[in-house]
């Protein structure tokens, strides 16, 4: 069936993707830091993982698979017990860890359930001396259907940690604008607030809530077909406030592509693992569309907005 003309869903076969595919690389030894800069790895996380340099990363973005049952691409991860999946997580940050440069942050994306095996594994490390937990922040995932007998799941978490007690936090780059419902003046000029032409406007601190994130969907142009794709926006926010310029930032769960595009966007390097062929594909196409359009919905001239508020 032929897609609406608004449908801009990112979704071709590895066939279809070849060109694309062979854009990324293997690794299977050893490789040294500028071996993987500005890089899509196209393999096993757990098997690639050895073999990249240690303290080479600025940032890392982890998003694994979340303790449900789920298809990506032709990989099914199935859910298993808290303790097992503890394991899992266990086995996975303990490689991944070593990447982290000393003065690095790290943010690890869950669900409600399984922040709690992940909170579990967290707070070993940072018993251990090896990671410093910072913040728990929770997101409002306005998507998705009611449940008939609980509560609609409409939150998930990201875990903020970091190397050490010296990491970069720029607050001033996530800042968020919102409405004034009540503008309070003082000697006739506004106080803590400015007009624009689409109104009066507030640039606020940042909290661990987010209430203004929009899960892609079918007319965004960032949207994949992929099953649990994570929005630029919200990819954004962590890496403006946590690197700079010119830094590296890693995910060890690259998905289709979304936290080196927003590298990319940012003026960032990158480097990414993901063992599905037709998702590297993707990765790689999204970054040479990147190259023309470095927009983000949500996030212009260096502020970020509230939801709907500005497309």
């Amino acid at each position: 069936m032929a897609k609406s003309p608004r449908n801009k869903t990112i979704d071709f076969s590895e066939q279809e993707g070849a060109a694309w595919l062979a854009r990324c690389v293997a690794v299977s030894a050893p490789v040294g830091t500028a071996d993987i800069t500005d890089k899509t790895i196209c393999g096993d996380t757990f098997r690639v993982l050895p073999f990249l340099p240690r303290a080479c990363a600025d940032l890392i973005i982890a998003d694994p698979p979340y303790n449900l049952s789920k298809t990506y691409g032709d990989t099914r991860f199935g859910r298993r017990s808290q303790e097992s999946y503890r394991a899992y997580t266990e086995r996975w940050l303990a490689l991944t860890v070593p990447l982290l440069k000393p003065t690095g942050s790290l943010y690890l994306c869950c669900d409600w359930r399984s922040s709690i095996p992940v909170s579990a594994v967290l707070s070993a490390f940072e018993a251990a001396g090896l990671l410093v937990i910072r913040n728990r922040i929770t997101w409002e995932r306005e998507k998705g259907r009611g449940a008939r007998a609980n509560w609609k799941n409409g939150m998930e978490d990201i875990w903020f940690c970091t190397a050490g007690s010296d990491y970069t936090f720029n607050l001033d780059a996530v800042r968020l604008r919102r409405r004034v419902v009540a503008p309070y003046t003082q000697d006739g000029l506004p106080k803590d607030w400015h007009a624009t032409d689409g109104g009066r406007f507030r640039d606020t601190c940042p909290s661990n809530f987010w209430s203004d994130i929009s899960v892609p969907f079918w007319s965004m142009a960032e949207n994949t077909a992929h099953p649990a794709q994570k929005s630029e926006k919200l990819l954004a926010k962590l890496l403006l406030a946590s690197s700079n310029a010119g830094d590296l930032v890693f995910d060890p769960f690259l998905g289709s592509g979304s936290t080196s595009v927003v590298a990319a966007k940012l003026g960032r390097h990158w480097c990414g693992i993901e063992r599905e062929k037709r998702y590297c594909a993707w990765a790689e196409y999204r970054l040479h569309q990147a190259r023309a359009d470095a927009t983000i919905q949500g996030f212009a001239d260096g502020v970020f907005y509230e939801r709907n508020a500005r497309t």
